[in-house]
C-alpha cells in the first residue's frame, strides 16, 4: 500500500510541474528537430523511465525466478 501511495504522489508532482511548464520548446535529436509543449516532453520522459524500470525490474523477477527452479 506504501508503494502505491509514492506512486500517485510522484503522479501528482510530474503532474503539477508539467502543467506549471507548458511552454513550447524546441527539441534537436540526433538529424530530427520539432517543436513541442514541455508539459508533453516531461511527461512522455516520465513514462519512458517507468516503463524502463517496470522492463527492467520484471527482467529480474524472471531471473531471480529462473535461478530458484534450477537450484
Amino acid at each position: 500500500m506504501a508503494t502505491f501511495i509514492v506512486f500517485i504522489i510522484a503522479i501528482l508532482l510530474v503532474t503539477i510541474f508539467s502543467i506549471q511548464n507548458s511552454m513550447v520548446v524546441g527539441i534537436t535529436f540526433l538529424f530530427w528537430r520539432f517543436e513541442a509543449s514541455l508539459a508533453l516532453i516531461i511527461f512522455l520522459s516520465a513514462l519512458s523511465g517507468v516503463i524502463i524500470a517496470l522492463f527492467f525490474f520484471l527482467w529480474l523477477k524472471v531471473k531471480k525466478s529462473a535461478e530458484q527452479q534450477g537450484a
